[in-house]
């Protein structure tokens, strides 16, 4: 069974259709984001599990369920895919060419101070911490919030700044992972801590964009096959 690479923005999952463990991530991801486990499929819809480099499990993943939609989409010709992760669903409508909107829920806490940081929380099926400063101070910022005990269960961690109304400029923690070039659940919490309602998030992997509605976030972004590896032993 081959590892297939895919890449959204410049972050970069590869999708298994085997059980794994921990073990067998830490040992095969190699330069990657994470895996992406397929563990049940319809045509239009995919159960699958996150893996992270070091080998835990990822609540969500807004760039990792894109592509696992698009994934399926390859071979059903499914344009509308639902993608499911533990109790989490996440809905996926495919556009013209590589482009995928989704769909997700999200919620905005009262701001707070750790490590010395003021943020904001946002809940996206994952846990998140929005910091306003600039880009450039994440490789400070993030490591010190990630694991802050004011987050027992480690959090994702965004720098972010305004760059004019329709345009924020963000770097990413990832949670278990370090740094990573783009996020789809982070676009999603950087737009809702600034409080914006149509925006694109200008990561240094690409931009993804936002689209807020109460409690629902549309993020469009690509999906595309990268390379593909040599079969796991």
């Amino acid at each position: 069974m081959t590892l297939s690479r895919w890449q959204a923005q410049g972050n970069v999952y590869l999708v298994a259709e085997k059980p794994l463990t921990a073990e067998l991530v830490r040992s095969e991801v190699g330069d990657a984001d994470g895996i992406l486990e397929v563990r049940d499929r319809g045509r239009d819809w995919v159960e699958i599990a996150i893996w992270n480099t070091d080998g835990s499990l990822a609540e969500m993943s807004g760039n990792g369920t894109r592509i696992a939609a698009r994934w399926l989409a390859e071979q059903t010709g499914a344009e509308i895919v639902t993608v499911r992760v533990g109790p989490r669903e996440v809905a996926a409508r495919m556009l013209g060419g590589p482009f995928v909107e989704q769909e997700l829920s999200f919620a905005v806490g009262e701001p707070g101070i750790a490590a010395g940081f003021r943020y904001t929380p946002v809940d996206v099926g994952n846990p998140h911490a929005v910091v306003e400063a600039d880009p450039a101070e994440l490789l400070q910022i993030g490591p010190a919030l990630e694991t802050h005990p004011r987050f027992p269960n480690r959090t994702n961690v965004q720098v972010a700044r305004r760059i004019d109304d329709s345009t924020i400029e963000a770097r990413v923690w990832e949670r278990g992972v370090g740094e990573t070039e783009s996020s789809g659940t982070s676009a999603i919490a950087v737009a809702a801590a600034f409080g914006a309602i149509d925006v694109k998030i200008r990561f240094p992997g690409g931009d993804l964009h936002v689209r807020l509605d109460g409690d629902r976030a549309y993020l469009t972004g690509t999906a595309e096959v990268a390379s593909s590896s040599d079969a796991m032993p």
